[in-house]
């Protein structure tokens, strides 16, 4: 905890140095420019000598991206091919988001719920914006039910189901990330280093487990966008 003001102290004076006042309240957001310049330099950094025996770097994204990529067809159909680029932008950043908060000092942007609101709000609004665009009028079908007499009862109930959809993804992923960095954080300070090492490293897999489910169930949505109403 220490560390974690002294370096936020530190990022504060540097931005007041140069004329930039910051709230410490949006903190996260400096994190989350942070990631996201590391991931377009990494990014940059494995495509820059593409070529046709690659190297480690290319290596590691075209394994990753592939398998991601296929996983996603393999669910949706071709189709899944246009929304996967979303996709899989939103698996690498929370992934990294959600690392970055093992770093001792720093503080995950998902570990903040406004991160996770953003994102959440993004999904709804995308799932259901090639919704209307692969089916027109005709997606309110899919809440209304397969029969027209059932409509007055599942129209609220559909609405209210594709309503809390934001608030499920934006809960699930803040309380998993905050809770794992209060246990970590708890566990250092009762068992320095020997003690935190296994719960650490389980940790990173819990981590990239989050990631996949806010991954997996943002295709799930997109999946049902793009399936014909019954």
């Amino acid at each position: 905890m220490a560390g974690s003001i002294q370096y936020v102290l530190i990022l504060e004076e540097g931005l007041e140095a140069v004329g930039i006042h910051f709230p410490h309240a949006y903190l996260h957001i400096v994190y989350s420019w942070a990631i996201i310049a590391l991931l377009i330099f990494l990014g940059w950094l494995g495509t820059r000598r593409l070529t046709l025996v690659p190297g480690k770097s290319q290596n590691v994204w075209e394994s990753l991206i592939g398998g991601m990529e296929d996983f996603v067809v393999q669910n949706m159909g071709e189709a899944g091919r246009k929304v996967f680029p979303v996709l899989f932008t939103l698996f690498i950043y929370i992934l990294f988001c959600n690392i970055s908060g093992l770093i001792p000092g720093a503080d995950a942007p998902t570990a903040n719920i406004n991160t996770n609101v953003g994102m959440a709000i993004f999904v709804f609004l995308y799932y259901n914006y090639w919704g209307f665009k692969l089916h027109g009028l005709h997606y309110i079908k899919h809440f209304t039910g397969p029969f027209w007499w059932l409509a007055p009862l599942m129209l609220p109930i559909e609405l209210i189901s594709h309503l809390a959809r934001p608030l499920s993804l934006t809960l699930r992923l803040f309380g998993n990330i905050r809770g794992e960095e209060i246990v970590i954080a708890l566990m250092f300070f009762l068992a320095p280093v020997l003690g935190s090492l296994p719960i650490f490293f389980l940790f990173i897999l819990m981590k990239a487990m989050q990631a996949f489910i806010f991954f997996m169930l943002s295709l799930m949505y997109l999946k049902g966008a793009f399936e014909e109403a019954h």
